[in-house]
């Protein structure tokens, strides 16, 4: 049984339901309940997967991001790449996270953990996350979609975006700041859902045509 799922096309429909699907179960737990500004370790103490910062050096293909340790239940994010605090550090986990929802074979992973735990050595390789192309550069996308879904939901940006006007890099400061999430990421996913629209070369934004007005939702 192989523990990584064969490479599929997966549609952004999908992607967001299953984002959406994890934050309800977690919300339907209170203990777990989603909070913001949102904390990914909530999300990988719910799934009890084991979060580590610690250094990865790299290997001959050059650095690594972060690594999923299956039959561990363990992500282990670089703690020598610049940059992953606050809002980036969520986002990779979040990607991370992405990578365990999508691109895991959970019964693989249990039926390895309970070989594991009979005295059966296992050699398992780690689910590596770095700059790729091809096939694997489809893989990330994916993970980082999730980990955009999975940060800023619709019905949680419907609310945030309430009273302010998303044309003003201040107000954009402010729903990055409530979110816990930084604003690129945040201007990424609004673009993305055809809420703001910013032309090439150009850091004028503008409201797209989706742009919502209506009241917020629940997780669907």
């Amino acid at each position: 049984m192989n523990i990584f799922k064969q490479y599929r096309f997966i549609p952004k429909s999908e992607i967001e339901c299953q984002a959406n699907h994890l934050l309800s179960r977690m919300q339907a737990t209170p203990k777990y309940s989603p909070r913001w500004p949102f904390d990914a370790t909530r999300v990988a103490d719910f799934l009890d997967i084991g979060v580590v910062w610690e250094s990865i050096p790299p290997d001959e293909k050059g650095s690594i991001a972060a690594l999923i340790l299956p039959t561990k239940r363990e992500i282990v994010i670089n703690q020598d790449v610049p940059g992953l605090h606050g809002g980036y550090g969520e986002s990779t986990l979040a990607h991370e996270i992405g990578h365990w929802e999508l691109h895991i074979n959970h019964n693989a992973v249990g039926s390895l953990i309970e070989r594991s735990e009979q005295g059966i050595e296992i050699n398992m390789q780690p689910f590596l996350c770095r700059n790729v192309s091809g096939q694997l550069e489809k893989i990330e996308w994916q993970a980082q979609y999730f980990a955009s879904c999975l940060l800023m939901p619709r019905c949680k940006l419907e609310e945030t975006r309430k009273g302010r006007d998303l044309t003003k890099e201040s107000h954009l400061d402010a729903m990055a700041h409530e979110l816990g999430i930084t604003k690129r990421n945040l201007k990424h996913r609004l673009k993305d859902l055809e809420w703001i629209h910013i032309p090439e070369n150009s850091k004028q934004i503008y409201l797209g045509d989706a742009a919502p007005s209506r009241e917020t939702g629940a997780f669907r």
